[in-house]
């Protein structure tokens, strides 16, 4: 068995995983200041949409905590009980956020049908002022987190904090309407739009947490093409038991049998599968077998003749 196992710029690459947790760490700080006054303004005002935002940047905060921590175990090196490290905890950690979420999007949905039925009366020019500077904040916090590298985990964070930037918007909304009009009934209503946009979000993230944590290939790749891509490559006959996986979002793995008319050839076809793999599909974790070809019974998912 031949094994390529590719760590580009491991210096580079802890840097960027310090300098996200970093970004995190600031953004967290901001989030959860705010919040506190969010609370304490939604009390005071009795606005269901203040408090509903101040209850969404606790959640953000929470989540922004659960994410910096993941970065921190992910940069953790591979050791001899976890032989690929550690770094499918930031998929745990998009997982455990999404789930947060849902318990957010109950809770205000439950809250403002309570507040449709006995409406209640709300300081408009007081939630205008404090949503407004929630907006801002939490733009800011989106501005912050981009700056890190994508994955999964920094977009669950991004995914709580911009949710929360709708919240702050529909809170001013409702403030500005209750302010000028007096009808108390948009607090309820524009936090149960801010629910279903939330919901959306989080269950799209749900599904591509799970996808990676139940080993699913990777969305942007075509396992049958993958296969015969490397068919292609000369003096291969055969490819099967062919698995393409991610180890993290956006680190992904792969591992097939290899039929070949001989083993002389076999060097020339790692080094052309690997590189194939590399430029192709973003797939530098490589794990193929040789095999002569002939020699097996194993069913195979794409079969090519090597000179077709």
């Amino acid at each position: 068995m031949a094994e390529s196992h590719h760590h580009h710029h491991h210096h580079a690459v802890h840097s960027h995983a310090a300098a996200s947790r970093t970004w995190l760490a600031l953004a967290l700080g901001l989030t959860l200041g705010y919040a506190l006054v969010e609370l304490v303004g939604g009390v005071v005002f009795d606005s269901l949409a203040l408090l509903s935002d101040a209850g969404h940047m606790f959640s953000d905060a929470g989540a922004l905590g659960l994410a910096w921590f993941a970065a921190w175990v992910a940069a953790r090196p591979a050791g001899s009980r976890h032989s690929y490290g550690l770094a499918r905890a930031e998929v745990v950690a998009a997982f455990v956020n999404g789930l947060a979420l849902l318990l957010v999007v109950v809770f205000i949905a439950v809250e403002a049908i309570a507040r449709l039925l006995e409406p209640r009366q709300v300081d408009g020019l007081g939630v205008m002022v404090i949503a407004f500077i929630g907006l801002l904040l939490n733009l800011l916090v989106v501005f912050i987190l981009s700056r890190s590298e994508r994955n999964l985990n920094l977009r669950a964070a991004i995914l709580h904090v911009t949710s929360d930037a709708v919240g702050s918007v529909a809170a001013l909304v409702a403030g500005a309407v209750i302010y000028f009009t007096g009808w108390a009934p948009i607090d309820p209503i524009l936090s149960l739009v801010i629910a279903v946009i939330v919901l959306a979000s989080t269950i799209q993230l749900l599904r591509e947490a799970l996808h990676v944590l139940m080993e699913g290939v990777p969305m942007s790749v075509d396992l049958e093409e993958v296969g015969r891509s490397i068919a292609r490559i000369r003096g291969v006959v055969n490819v099967h038991d062919l698995h393409i996986w991610n180890i993290s979002s956006g680190r992904a793995a792969l591992s097939a049998h290899v039929e070949l008319t001989g083993l002389d050839c076999w060097p020339a076809v790692l080094q052309q599968a690997r590189e194939l793999l590399r430029k192709s599909y973003a797939i530098e974790h490589v794990t193929l077998q040789p095999e002569i070809a002939g020699q097996t019974d194993l069913p195979s998912i794409v079969k090519v003749m090597m000179h077709r």
